[in-house]
């Protein structure tokens, strides 16, 4: 049966149906170590047009655009929840990969197409442009559901070019196919929009996500239920007007989601909330409708060059790239490299590339379609199910931060400068073992609560500190850095 054949009440009865699956499978996800999009795919699979329910959907221009806006989405809650302080020691390492790193990537994997595979070279720096990128979602997805924590800022640095990368590989890919036919783009002229594209994008995100942070403190609403709504069509507000200036929408989105989750603004834990359920939503409908486009009758047909291609993309081109990527960075050591270079998942951005070749028309479209999409299945199921045992055996594993879930929110109604931060007491802090009153906190700071594992407690000036302990610390605007500095000090700390 035709998707579009059905009338609109099958269509939502099939879709929330679909959905509430997906969710219903994420704890069986957990429990074996699968990665949860794999889940979304397969079930979208099984509900296509060659499997269970056929649901025939082949509409490429449809996804590509439902595709584009869950990323934006997933991509600027992903940003909300990114610590500054934390990626600005990794900002130049995670720069060079998102740069450098897609670069070589796409290089690599395009020569290997071309001589190996023996594909034409558009063809062959295609699928290098398309597979170039890691996926945000599948790196924001699994990182967070894995339940494992690494060291020296690995967490930050993955998050950091997986959430930066896939502009470039969008640009290479439009511009690879811009030279399909008789209007193939000048050099220069591909030049200045790679130049464009970034610094219109840099530029917007911070300018619009500053705005959207001030318009979000300075607008009264009578409604809290309204200010969520509020940040999503400022979502698509930052998406779309910078795609329509020529900036880079989805670099945007990541700054502006940046911008704004690093400062205090209205109902932030709730809105903050909000937009993690909204990107778990885009997550679900866009790996679903990537499922449904697919034809797995076709996966056989091409199986043998997948595999192939996905081996030397895993264990060639991005341990190469990353490599070459990092080399001026002395302070990552090859362990580190080696594990960088297995997290490189690829997943919905590099479908919803291979979804392009369709606008053109291209003969080879439903092929590259189906080796991009064999590539991510194997990505997510061979790497994304390994990252913990890959994380141990490298001997890179840390204690993981616990995420507070606190019971109230701090509203600052009268505009003040006092906030309401969360800090976490990092393991072999000098503060563990010492009282509240001796940690010396700047005047007017006062700790309000303590997560502790499974509890919350309401400290006293007799409450000692304990190993990963998270602070909600109301604090005057301006003490932020010195509470923190407090806290990152290590050594001659009190075990009594």
């Amino acid at each position: 049966m035709e998707l579009n054949a059905l009338n609109f009440e099958f269509q939502i009865l099939a879709l929330s149906s679909l959905i509430i699956l997906s969710i219903g499978l994420l704890r069986v996800s957990t429990k074996f170590g699968i990665p949860s999009l794999l889940i979304f795919l397969t079930i979208g699979m099984l509900a296509g047009s060659d499997w269970i329910l056929k649901i025939w959907f082949n509409d490429a221009d449809l996804t590509r655009k439902v595709g584009s806006v869950a990323l934006a989405f997933i991509l600027f809650s992903g940003g909300l929840e990114t610590d500054w302080g934390k990626v600005k020691p990794v900002l130049w390492k995670g720069i060079s990969l998102g740069t450098v790193g897609v670069l070589l990537t796409c290089l690599i994997v395009a020569l290997f197409a071309i001589f190996v595979m023996g594909f034409d070279p558009i063809i062959g720096f295609l699928l290098g442009a398309i597979v170039s990128s890691t996926d945000a979602a599948a790196v924001f997805n699994v990182l967070r559901t894995s339940n494992i924590g690494m060291r020296k800022g690995l967490t930050s640095l993955l998050e950091l070019e997986s959430g930066s990368n896939d502009p470039l590989a969008v640009l290479l890919t439009t511009s690879v196919l811009g030279f399909v036919g008789t209007s193939a783009p000048t050099w220069d002229a591909l030049a200045w929009t790679i130049f464009q594209q970034f610094t219109l994008g840099i530029i917007l995100g911070l300018l619009l996500g500053y705005w959207i942070y001030r318009g979000m403190n300075r607008i009264k609403l009578d409604y809290e239920g309204l200010y969520p709504v509020l940040l999503s069509a400022s979502v698509l507000f930052v998406y779309s007007a910078t795609d329509l200036i020529g900036g880079n929408p989805f670099l945007a989105v990541y700054i502006a989601g940046i911008i704004i989750g690093n400062r205090s603004f209205v109902h932030k834990r709730s809105n903050v909330r909000f937009m993690d359920g909204i990107g778990w939503l885009m997550q679900i409908v866009m790996f679903l409708t990537l499922g449904l486009l697919v034809f797995p009758s076709k996966i056989p047909s091409v199986a043998a060059l997948g595999i192939a291609f996905s081996v030397f993309l895993t264990v060639i081109a991005r341990p190469a790239a990353v490599f070459l990527a990092l080399i001026g960075f002395k302070e990552v050591d090859w362990r580190e490299k080696l594990l960088v270079s297995w997290v490189g998942l690829r997943g919905a951005a590099p479908i919803i590339l291979a979804t392009f070749p369709y606008a053109k028309q291209l003969p080879e479209s439903e092929m590259i379609f189906h080796i991009v999409f064999f590539t991510v299945l194997t990505s997510l199921l061979l790497q994304g199910s390994t990252i913990p045992f890959a994380v141990r055996i490298l001997g890179l594993e840390a204690s993981l931060e616990q995420r507070a879930s606190y019971p109230f929110e701090f509203e600052n109604k009268d505009k003040s400068d006092t906030q309401l931060l969360e800090y976490i007491v990092p393991y072999g802090s000098a503060s563990v073992g010492k009282f509240v009153y001796e940690l010396d906190f700047p005047e007017n700071s006062l700790i309000t609560l303590i997560y502790r594992g499974d509890s919350h407690l309401v400290p006293t000036g007799k409450t000692k500190m304990e190993d990963g302990d998270v602070l909600l610390v109301l604090t005057p605007e301006g003490a932020e850095g010195k509470i923190r500095e407090i806290l990152s000090r290590m050594g001659d700390r009190r075990d009594s």
